[in-house]
């Protein structure tokens, strides 16, 4: 048996082929081979990889240009974002349930089922991101005063979260159905859409933060404008692709009651406890990142640059992370518990050696990592440390991200929650206050408390994924 069930996903009218899902069977029939397994995890991992590659250049692109105008301008967008994370957090608690109930529908061959939970977690997204961009908006001082910034860095991060809210309804629905796409096994849909939205959007940015082709230079609120423009057109031709255009997966508005209490459960069931994993994580971070803001203006830009630059390790353990949701899910869908246990240790296997080089380059050349983001002598100083600390979590923080999206495909949510929440606030945070605001010790000692947690998180998933009691669970 293969990975996934040999089938064809069809249109909801006509018996027109749409997709080959996820792996073909081994020449000759018979059990995929490790060989076959990895090609299955590569097949699904690429695209994702490239999407996070192009959105890393557009991150590292944004960064380098607001860099130009000064460490409080960098301070102020690292800031802003982290109370709409944890806002987003909802959206990618949705996201969650999508690609596992998507998966599953998908591996037992009812693409129909597929099409039901992606208009459903369309139409939730779309109420709960009105909602929220309208209160954010009107209460921003607010929003981005919790962070505790300087009167100067608080400004300007009130104008970022003002001018980027506009385009968060169509950064939400790009979420949904992004998610829903890799759980049918199409991830280079997303990528080529991904692939536009990060060519386009420095150009943009450029244009609007420094003032061009006859625009005022906006500063920081140019950096936002940029964003919310190509971020939200993207979503468009996202849901143009999956309302009309040919793809694994395809919505009809009438297709029963605007809102279907059962196929909603289904995705909140799973996304519930995925949506509790990520806010209180999310409250973690945020009163984590006011412990590295309590250390002044100079360390949090150095962090929030260093941050950036560690994204290289971050992009393939996305793309693996979601190439063992899509083995797994389908795997069990298909009824296959065994292969699914095989997808995620494949997966393991390849994304271990990708972080060991990662973190070869961050003890190596880690001053070059930053130079590509700002040219600030001491940010750079400061930066150039914290990437050495954080180098020795990259196994443990690759092995957490594919073992947590074998667990979160199997719908094992509720044990991620309990790991991610314990972890962060009982080794990140505590450890953290305990560092600095105890033991008097600086920025560097932070990031060890980052690192502890990695170790931590990676090891609890491994258990749990070792366990087999996610083989049981229903979505």
């Amino acid at each position: 048996m293969p990975c996934a069930p040999e089938i064809d996903v069809y249109w909801k009218k006509g018996d027109i082929p749409l997709a080959e899902i996820v792996s073909p069977p081994p020449v000759g029939g018979g059990r995929p081979t490790e060989r076959d397994m990895r090609r299955s995890v590569m097949r699904l991992a690429w695209p994702v990889m490239a999407e996070q590659v192009l959105a890393t250049i557009t991150q590292l692109v944004d960064i380098a240009m607001v860099g130009r105008l000064g460490a409080a301008a960098i301070a102020a967008v690292g800031i802003s974002l982290q109370p709409l994370m944890l806002a987003f957090s909802i959206f990618g608690a949705l996201s969650v349930g999508t690609t596992a109930v998507v998966a599953r529908s998908i591996g037992s061959g009812a693409p129909r089922e597929a099409s039901r939970a992606l208009r459903q977690s369309l139409i939730v997204s779309g109420l709960l991101a009105a909602i929220l961009c309208l209160w954010a908006y009107r209460y921003a001082y607010l929003v981005v005063g919790i962070m505790g910034p300087q009167p100067d860095v608080l400004e300007l991060g009130v104008g970022y979260v003002r001018v980027i809210l506009p385009g968060v309804i169509f950064m939400m629905a790009s979420f949904s159905i992004s998610a829903a796409l890799r759980g049918a096994g199409d991830t280079v849909t997303p990528m080529k859409v991904n692939l536009a939205v990060n060519v386009i959007n420095p150009i943009l940015n450029y244009i609007f933060i420094f003032g061009a082709l006859g625009f005022p230079a906006m500063g920081v609120r140019g950096a936002a404008l940029g964003t919310t423009l190509v971020r939200g057109a993207g979503g468009i031709v996202l849901l143009i692709l999956v309302i009309r255009g040919p793809g694994p997966l395809r919505i009809a508005w009438g297709d029963g009651p605007a809102f279907q209490r059962d196929m909603i459960l289904r995705i909140v069931r799973v996304g519930l406890p995925a949506a509790l994993e990520q806010f209180i994580s999310r409250v973690g971070q945020v009163f984590f990142l006011r412990v590295v803001s309590g250390l002044g203006t100079m360390a949090y830009a150095a962090h929030t640059v260093a941050v950036n630059a560690e994204a290289i390790s971050f992009m393939p353990a996305f793309g693996f992370a979601t190439a063992a949701t899509t083995l797994v899910g389908q795997n069990l869908g298909a009824g296959d518990p065994e292969m699914a246990e095989r997808s995620c240790w494949t997966t393991w296997k390849i994304t271990t050696v990708i972080g060991g080089v990662a973190a070869l380059l961050m003890l190596t050349v880690p001053g070059y990592m930053m130079r590509i983001y700002t040219n600030d002598p001491e940010v750079i100083a400061i930066g150039t440390s914290l990437l050495r600390i954080v180098a020795f979590a990259q196994i443990p923080m690759t092995t957490f991200f594919v073992m947590a999206g074998g667990l979160r495909g199997a719908g094992d949510t509720r044990a991620m929650l309990y790991i991610s929440t314990g972890s962060v606030w009982l080794v990140r945070l505590l450890l953290a206050q305990v560092f600095t605001g105890i033991l008097g010790r600086g920025i560097e000692f932070v990031w060890y408390a980052m690192v502890l947690d990695w170790f931590v998180r990676g090891g609890l998933a491994v258990l749990r994924f070792r366990s087999g009691t996610w083989k049981d669970i229903e979505v």
